[in-house]
């Protein structure tokens, strides 16, 4: 791992509260790292675990799935089918070998770009020790 390192991040942002929450932090000029490649998702739920690997085979050195509050989802229970897939994605990484610290979910609603810019600084704190990952990608 090189000091410069700075990790890739692709995120999964549900457009009804996470994704809004980017905005309100981006419009609110709060300051986060630029490490965070932002793909809006209609709802946490509708994110395949194929989405999350691809992503890691793309290059990706952590992937986050960001959904409405339990409770909140604008579709019910996406959000419930999305934190079951959580545990199923966080287990086929460590069967693969791959670090499972490199996947995080989290819940941020529109009005939470405070919360939005921690949820970024805190995950690209914890990739750095964890250096580029190798594992999955296709270039390697």
């Amino acid at each position: 791992m090189t000091k410069d390192f700075e990790p890739t991040i692709v995120a999964f942002l549900c457009k009804w509260c996470s994704s809004a929450g980017s905005d309100l932090a981006g419009v609110s000029r709060m300051k986060y790292p630029p490490n965070v490649i932002p793909i809006t998702v209609m709802c946490s739920g509708s994110v395949s675990p194929l989405y999350i690997f691809n992503a890691f085979q793309k290059g990706a050195d952590g992937v986050l799935v960001s959904g409405c509050h339990p409770g909140d989802c604008h579709y019910i229970k996406g959000n419930f089918y999305a934190r079951r897939r959580i545990a199923l994605v966080k287990e086929l990484l460590d069967f693969i070998g791959l670090e499972s610290e490199r996947f995080k979910m989290s819940w941020v609603s529109a009005a939470e770009g405070t919360k939005y810019t921690e949820i970024i600084k805190d995950f690209v704190k914890e990739l750095k020790p964890l250096g580029p990952q190798k594992k999955l990608r296709r270039d390697q």
